[in-house]
């Protein structure tokens, strides 16, 4: 199967194309390199080449990075040497960009190379953008809508096929550190404006052949190949350097807290390989990168944020046999917060929306959302004026329950009260077709019950939003026991319209994800009521990755909603309620008018503009510390057991379904170390039987919550790990 092809035309231009058979956008694969190779060098041997155009067969996108499965070939080729094969094969990836970057020329006098010219017609991202980065001009097509960039650290990696080396050397660190450290994507023209690329034309491939014919030997001289290049910025060892690597060097762990290693180990590639020639400097990038790899921490967040991920989102749990469900209209019930961000979303996917409140004034208000996101996109020049309009247009805010005629959704975001829902359920099912199918964007109250208020159970389903809605990357699909495949087809290509990423849960009390992020806040405040210093909990929190300490996060939710919903379980719970100690902080807060950031006055103090200021003092005259404080590792492993043994009672009950949505679900949902790969993936890490034992320290010291579910201790028996017993696409592989 060829994936890159070379035709060579009259004026002696050979234009290599890459084009991926079966896929939409291109991606490098272990036979892609060689074929690239292999024409390259034909190429610049053959005496009637006068010049090289790389380009994309494919429309709007040159590549969008590279294929993993060629990390796991030159991994598993290396045998018992894992590490030997990674780097050898990442050094031929460095080899070939030289061989394109040099083209031929003379080492010494640097003359005699061909000229090779990168067209890219829309979208290059990872290697698709390092590939052009050793090519000796890059033109983009003018498409706003295509992105340019190197997002490897957003998975857990960094640029390790030159790409660090080549854009520090070319832009100086502080410039490239957004588009290294924060995996910053532009478009084409922000690109140029930046120094990514060279050129932004209507029509790139004749500009290119132009330039191609007319390119001389200094213009293939890439500058830190140039005699006397001196590094933008200022290299280590020059005073202004060292200032920007003093500073990087703070932000990075300030930022990562440590335990993101992709991120030190990049910079650790930059520093070290300014300091060396550039082709030392690209086996020193080689050297971090394999480090990288081998880091189970990598190979965790590659495999949850953009393998997993990747598949959910294109249907890996759909039902297979159920027609496209594409939403055509979808009806809102409720227009506050949830309601008027559901109905944004939407309408940014071109889905048609009804927007019901019980006054008009209501569903104005939550139409009016729409209106100043997209007033702020516009200030910002994200969109423009036409497109609000249009956005808006899509829109119908009403009281006219008629209006939901000819709806193919209904998602419900009213009051959380069954009552209210149930009598909601069955006006609308009054008005609405029979094959609609019907959502409640509930978080905690049980679908089965909701849908005994339906005539149609089996198109009853849940869909769970998390808010902000137009922020969050989540939504959590729940099955009541009526639920048919039809209405979890529905929800999940709907989910796929608003580009939003699925999981499918089974149906019990709080679902997957506030099941295992309330034991996360409950361990917080259960820990200042035994005296443990609130400052130690928040940092312990931060520093093992998660992106909010458990007593601000129930500031952010608010105190009231907590105790609202420890009072619903306790009754639902009656004597198996463990959380007494819990209530009593709680109901104290609550008490004391401190309901978190909505009234300013929390486990926080806030000043008179709603801003955070630290933890309230006052929290000592209550609940005093104590003099003996834990062990720092004592408090992370309290704060990440009591989610991750709930996320392995889930699995044990039925309520998750497939391990890798249980991963990605408390990435995107709540935000548990993504370092990690999620709270499966961290329980391989430590083992099954280091992770049982620990589950009898903390049950010994702490209580029965951290108990070592059967399944975990079974596998710790049976020397099992939650990918290899559960995934299947794992032991394919």
């Amino acid at each position: 199967m060829t994936e890159f092809s070379m035709t060579t035309d009259g004026d002696g231009i050979a234009t290599i194309t890459w084009d991926v058979p079966g896929k939409s956008m291109n991606v490098m694969s272990y036979e892609g390199l060689s074929e690239i190779d292999k024409l390259m060098s034909e190429a610049i041997a053959d005496e009637a080449v006068k010049g090289i155009v790389l380009t994309s067969g494919k429309e709007g996108s040159f590549a969008g990075g590279m294929d993993l499965n060629l990390i796991a070939k030159m991994k598993s080729d290396a045998g018992q040497e894992p590490a030997r094969g990674l780097f050898e094969g990442v050094m031929n990836m460095h080899a070939l960009l030289r061989k394109i970057e040099r083209a031929g020329m003379d080492p010494k006098t640097l003359k005699g190379g061909k000229p090779i010219a990168c067209v890219l017609p829309g979208t290059a991202l990872g290697i698709g953008l390092e590939l052009p980065l050793s090519c000796h001009r890059i033109f983009a097509a003018n498409n706003p809508k295509a992105k340019i960039g190197l997002p490897e650290i957003m998975v857990g990696i960094f640029p390790g096929a030159g790409g660090t080396t080549r854009l520090v050397r070319k832009m100086g660190a502080m410039a490239a550190s957004p588009f290294l450290l924060e995996g910053k994507l532009v478009d084409p023209a922000k690109a140029k404006s930046a120094g990514l690329i060279d050129e932004v034309s209507d029509d790139p491939m004749a500009d290119a052949r132009v330039w191609v014919l007319e390119a001389k030997d200094a213009d293939l001289v890439k500058p830190w190949d140039a005699k006397g290049y001196k590094m933008p910025g200022g290299a280590p060892y020059h005073p202004a350097g060292f200032m920007t690597f003093v500073g990087a060097s703070a932000m990075v762990n300030g930022k990562t807290q440590g335990v993101y290693p992709a991120a030190k180990a990049l910079l650790s590639a930059v520093y070290e390989g300014a300091l060396v020639p550039f082709d030392t400097a690209l086996k020193v990038e080689a050297r971090w990168f394999t480090s990288v790899l081998m880091n189970p921490s990598s190979e965790a967040m590659i495999r949850s944020l953009f393998i997993n991920k990747e598949a959910l989102e294109k249907g890996a749990v759909r039902p297979q046999d159920v027609a496209d469900q594409r939403v055509k209209k979808l009806g809102v019930l409720g227009a506050g917060m949830m309601g008027a961000g559901i109905s944004l979303v939407s309408a940014q996917a071109g889905i048609e929306v009804v927007l019901i409140d019980q006054t008009q004034e209501a569903a104005d208000k939550g139409k009016a959302y729409t209106a100043t996101f997209a007033d702020k996109g516009i200030a910002r020049k994200k969109t423009t004026p036409e497109k609000k309009e249009q956005l808006l247009s899509l829109i119908t805010a009403t009281t006219d329950l008629d209006a939901l005629k000819g709806c193919d959704l209904i998602i419900e975001a009213v009051f959380e009260d069954p009552k209210v829902k149930a009598e909601m359920t069955r006006r609308v099912e009054a008005v609405i077709p029979e094959d609609c199918i019907f959502a409640s964007n509930t978080s905690t109250l049980p679908i089965t019950e909701l849908a005994k208020a339906a005539s149609r159970p089996e198109q009853f389903i849940g869909i769970h939003f998390f808010s902000p809605v137009e922020k969050m990357l989540l939504v959590e699909i729940i099955k009541g026991k009526g639920t048919g495949d039809r209405a979890v087809a529905k929800a999940l290509d709907y989910v796929r319209q608003i580009r939003k990423t699925p999981i499918v849960v089974n149906d019990a009390r709080f679902f997957y994800a506030n099941r295992c992020i309330i034991p996360y806040i409950n361990e917080g405040i259960r820990m200042v009521a035994e005296g443990v210093e609130p400052a130690l909990i928040e940092n312990a929190a931060r520093l093992v990755g998660m992106p909010l300490g458990p007593l601000q996060l129930v500031d952010e939710t608010s105190i009231d909603l907590g105790a609202k919903i420890a009072r619903a379980t306790k009754a639902a719970m009656g004597d198996a309620y463990p959380d007494a100690a819990v209530d009593d902080v709680i109901f104290w807060m609550e008490g004391e008018g401190r309901l978190g950031r909505k009234s300013s006055a929390g486990f926080y103090s806030y000043d008179e503009k709603g801003k955070r200021q630290g933890l309230w003092e006052g929290l000592d005259a209550k609940y005093p510390t104590t003099e003996d404080q834990p062990e720092l590792t004592d408090v992370q492993h309290r704060l990440l057991f009591s989610q991750s043994l709930e996320a392995v009672r889930a699995l044990e009950e039925g309520v998750l379904m497939d391990i890798r949505e249980g991963d990605v679900g408390a990435i995107l949902g709540w935000g548990f170390a993504p370092w990690s790969g999620g709270p499966l993936s961290w329980l391989d890490m430590l083992g099954a039987a280091y992770a049982s034992e620990r589950c009898d320290q903390l049950t010994a010291n702490y209580g029965d919550r951290f108990a070592c579910p059967d399944l975990l201790r079974e596998m710790a028996a049976k020397n099992q790990s939650f990918y290899g017993r559960f995934d299947k696409t794992a032991n394919a592989a």
